[in-house]
């Protein structure tokens, strides 16, 4: 059997802040076409890997290969091949919700026959064509989300970075957003999404790296992990390899 080509490759990754080691000794692998879920509470290193991939941030030691390309050594090709929707939304309110995708469509300079299909399409899919003309500035906060999603990707990248794509949404919105990264799957496309959501990490991913402290404390396909630690959900899975939730009830 042939071996799946990597998409992402991360070995030793380390990243410490002063004192604090937010990302430590790191190493993980991502094929084309999977959809990875990087799994653990806030403060866990999720979103310190996420920018290290997208070159946003430097790692203090080890490697970062994204598509093919060292980020450090050629981070210009590495970002070309890429998608980021980060955690806050960067989205301009003032504009409407067309045009702030729109926007970014123009900044990666895509065609006019390119850039009408592809907003329209992502508007459709999002489940957004109907308030596209509204000022982002008056949509709800779960809205505003899938329009950060689809800046994100409006350019059609090979590889997509979410981060927490649904922290914040009602349960129709996020399961908006679930069928549209299940669409991102099927164009075979590489998905690593980060989340504090179990239940979304079950439902998307191929395979899960529980990370906790910077550290990856288990991986594999969510129902290996639960058979693996007799759990009924990742949640369980995380309280045995921890001695504690990942999402602390308030």
């Amino acid at each position: 059997m042939a071996l799946k080509e990597a998409a992402i490759v991360i070995e030793n990754m380390i990243k410490k802040f002063g004192d604090v080691t937010a990302v430590d000794g790191l190493s993980l692998t991502v094929d084309r076409g999977e959809l990875f879920g990087l799994l653990g509470p806030n403060g866990a290193g999720k979103t310190t890997t996420i920018n290290i991939l997208c070159g946003l941030l430097e790692p203090t030691s080890g490697s970062v290969v994204v598509g093919g390309y060292d980020v450090r050594k050629e981070p210009s090709k590495a970002k070309k091949l890429i998608g980021v929707s980060p955690q806050e939304t960067a989205v301009y309110p003032h504009l409407t919700g067309k045009e702030n995708i729109e926007l970014f469509a123009n900044l990666h300079a895509m065609s006019s026959e390119e850039l009408k299909k592809n907003v329209d399409g992502l508007l459709q899919k999002l489940g957004l064509r109907d308030y596209a003309k509204r000022q982002a500035g008056k949509y709800s906060g779960g809205m505003m989300r899938r329009i950060n999603l689809a800046m994100a990707l409006v350019h059609d990248p090979e590889i997509a970075f979410l981060d927490e794509p649904t922290v914040g949404m009602d349960p129709q919105s996020r399961r908006a957003v679930w069928d549209f990264i299940r669409e991102l799957k099927k164009q075979n496309k590489t998905v690593l999404l980060t989340t504090h959501y179990m239940e979304e990490a079950e439902e998307l991913c191929d395979r899960v790296g529980i990370i906790d402290n910077g550290k990856l404390i288990s991986l594999g396909p969510p129902q290996q992990l639960k058979k693996q630690f007799n759990a009924r959900n990742l949640e369980e899975v995380f309280l045995q390899l921890t001695g504690r939730r990942i999402r602390e009830e308030v």
